[in-house]
């Protein structure tokens, strides 16, 4: 192995903190990056790594090496896209992460075309409503929906979504149909239990302009936005999501749109990678490809 693939070894296991996925990650037997990491020090001089049964942590020559593999191997590859000529296509891997019904209903329907404009990039898509690390998990980009708190990552704002409070027509037919927050006293949500906050998110609503929450009672909670949905169709609860995807089931009747003078607040759509890599052209492409796709549905 020469010393640029050690030094892409080295950054995946720098990456993932493991040894065993960045093996995975890199296609290759995990002898293999253990004994590339073992000639790396041995040539520098130096422990790049500290190991325990439990994980793998850069020392702070590692930090340093990292730092000086990084830029080293970004300036590599951009200097030989320089000489492969400006029509050839982006090539390789891309591991991308989405809300599982923005993927279903707003993303890949478009794929086929993104495909036909680049064939030789392949996606491992990931699609959940899962708080994703992405640089813990090896994702190259991710699409998050609401306000951004990790300052560690570049973010792209792609949009807002619009959100609407609904209900099934069985629910209705059971527990009535709120006209003020008053009555929200004798209902039910169906409650979503979100990963980043760690807890089930309260009802949300406006007042004067000001956002406000309420607590409100709950038969069940979900971690799923598909489950979600399924939950409120069965007549479980009320539930506040986005207007994006519920179209359907609103034209058919099937779902009722309930209080819509308390909607809760727009969510902002943002396309997000990590601040230290620089974007490969395979990444960098598929970014600018699915902004365009949100910016429009969003309109």
């Amino acid at each position: 192995m020469d010393r640029i693939q050690a030094m892409q070894v080295f950054l995946k296991v720098a990456e993932f903190g493991s040894f065993t996925k960045a093996a995975d990650w890199l296609h290759l037997p995990r002898a293999t990056v253990s004994n590339a990491i073992q000639s790396l020090e041995k040539r520098l001089g130096a422990q790049l790594f500290q190991r325990t049964t439990r994980r793998v942590s850069l020392t702070q020559e590692g930090l340093l090496y990292q730092e000086r593999c990084t830029r080293l191997v970004a300036e590599l590859e951009e200097t030989e896209t320089l000489f492969s000529g400006a029509t050839q296509q982006p090539t390789g891997v891309v591991q991308v992460d989405m809300p599982e019904r923005m993927a279903r209903f707003e993303v890949i329907p478009h794929l086929p075309d993104f495909f036909a404009r680049y064939p030789d990039i392949q996606l491992r898509f990931g699609a959940s409503d899962r708080f994703v690390d992405l640089v813990g998990e090896g994702v190259d980009c991710a699409v998050r929906v609401g306000p951004l708190a990790d300052s560690t990552l570049m973010a792209r704002r792609v949009g807002m979504i619009e959100q609407i409070n609904c209900a099934s027509r069985s629910y209705l037919e059971q527990y009535g149909t709120p006209q003020t927050l008053a009555d929200l006293a004798s209902h039910l949500a169906v409650n979503f239990h979100s990963s980043r906050a760690g807890r089930d998110l309260d009802w949300e609503y406006f007042v004067a302009g000001e956002p406000r929450t309420l607590r409100m009672r709950s038969l069940i909670s979900v971690s799923s936005s598909e489950a979600y949905v399924a939950c409120c169709q069965a007549g479980l609860g009320l539930i506040q999501a986005p207007h994006a995807g519920l179209q359907e089931l609103l034209a058919s009747g099937e779902l009722q749109e309930v209080l819509p003078q308390y909607r809760a607040a727009p969510l902002p759509v943002s396309v997000v990678y990590a601040q230290n890599r620089r974007l490969s052209a395979r990444v960098r492409v598929f970014v600018d490809w699915v902004a365009d796709i949100l910016l429009a549905t969003s309109r």
